[in-house]
């Protein structure tokens, strides 16, 4: 049964304005207890995701990927080497460079750390349709891209371009 107007846009102000940001506050908490039992910042544990996502990168790579300067990186970068959780390799195209990669005990901290989550979103979504998983990965890749863009924007008004 479709929804009226009111009622449709009563379920968009719900999900753009309350389920959504709440999920985020949530997960940002869930990051920074995270950060806790690893030994690390909020920041730091930020990289391992963006390590997890995208791979190895450069140390300016990842400044970039977690907006830090250069130098925070750095830091950041030394923190985890001390947690044990990455550590400097060779870049293999450019002898010269250094990438940052995880090491296996970081990986296995993160899956402990976030298995709980793992595991009771993996329960919740078993009662969901192929259809309504269909449904919600193109949401969450749109939701993805566009919070991206938004970000970039920002960015760019704050560098003044």
């Amino acid at each position: 049964m479709a929804a009226t107007n009111e009622e449709r846009a009563a379920l968009l102000g719900e999900l753009v304005t309350r389920s959504i940001p709440g999920w985020a506050i949530a997960v940002v908490q869930l990051n920074s207890a995270v950060a806790t039992r690893l030994g690390v910042t909020d920041t730091d544990v930020l990289c391992l995701h963006v390590l997890d996502r995208y791979g190895p990168a450069t140390p300016g790579t990842l400044a970039k990927r977690v907006n830090l300067t250069t130098g925070s990186a750095s830091r950041m970068i030394d923190r985890l080497v001390a947690a044990g959780c990455v550590r400097r390799v060779p870049d293999p195209a450019d002898r010269r460079r250094v990438l940052i990669e995880p090491t296996q005990e970081g990986r296995d901290r993160a899956a402990t750390a976030y298995a709980g989550l793992v595991a009771r979103t993996r329960d919740e979504l078993a009662g969901y349709t192929d259809e309504e998983l269909r449904l919600l990965v193109r949401f969450m890749a749109a939701a993805e891209r566009d919070t991206a863009a938004e970000a970039q924007r920002f960015q760019s008004t704050a560098s003044g371009d």
